[in-house]
């Protein structure tokens, strides 16, 4: 007598069933080794590397976010208002 809602036991074909999808799954990893491996490879003959760029990530510090000193930024705005000085003065002469 079979209570309804009680599970099945498995029978052969079940085990085969699985035991195929499992073989399947393997093969289907292993090609996706070989083809990322392939991408890679082209990827290095491009000199795309390994698609990243910049820095990896957690590498180095973080950069320190802060604000400049009065005599920085003074020195900063001198030293552009002698490099626009320098541009205007040759584009002065070149005129």
């Amino acid at each position: 007598m079979i209570l309804k809602g009680a599970p099945m036991p498995r029978t052969a074909r079940t085990i085969q069933n699985e035991s195929l999808l499992v073989a399947a799954l393997e093969g289907l990893q292993l090609q996706k080794q070989r083809i990322e491996a392939q991408i890679q490879e082209v990827r290095a003959l491009l000199g795309k590397g390994s698609g990243r760029r910049g820095r990896p990530p957690g590498s180095g510090a973080k950069r320190a976010v802060g604000r400049l000193s009065a005599s920085a930024r003074k020195r900063i705005a001198a030293a552009q208002k002698r490099r626009w000085a320098e541009y205007r003065k040759s584009a002065a002469k070149g005129e």
